[in-house]
């Protein structure tokens, strides 16, 4: 099955409608038996003493925008999947949002295990996007991905 591209940036933090209804369309694709999904959360860490408040993200846009449809691509190739949707957000994301939203689906819940596993840890390795960490007394933080 060939996936269509599709945008993979939004801005600002993504909100749990979006993701509820996101998932709401799916109940009339009969042919899928599974689903799962990957929620990345901005944590309230802690850098040398100083808590972090958001994370402002950036991307090469176009670069990343073709990476993906490289990544979705080749996992369609390697996975029995019905559909995969994935957002990333742009701009400030405060603690405790989502700005990261990926969800598959398959007719069988071992494939999506297993995708959205492989597809989580390539984004975070091979997508240009960049996290800067603004803490609570205005100072900043470039995140590394682990």
């Amino acid at each position: 099955m060939k996936a269509k591209k599709k945008t993979l940036f939004v801005s600002g933090a993504i909100s749990p409608e979006f993701i509820a209804n996101s998932i709401a369309k799916h109940q009339s694709k009969t042919d899928i038996g599974a689903h799962d999904i990957f929620l990345g959360q901005v944590r309230a860490d802690e850098l040398e003493g100083k808590r972090v408040r958001a994370i402002e993200y950036t991307a090469y846009e176009e670069m990343a925008e073709q990476k993906m449809h490289e990544i979705r691509e080749a996992c369609f190739e390697k996975y029995e999947l019905s559909c995969m949707h994935v957002y990333h957000s742009l701009g400030e994301v405060k603690v405790g949002e989502i700005c990261l939203f990926v969800f598959v689906s398959s007719p069988h819940r071992k494939e999506v295990f297993e995708a959205l596993h492989h597809l989580v840890e390539r984004i975070k390795k091979e997508l240009p996007v960049f996290g800067k960490e603004l803490l609570e007394d205005s100072s900043y933080s470039w995140k590394v991905n682990t």
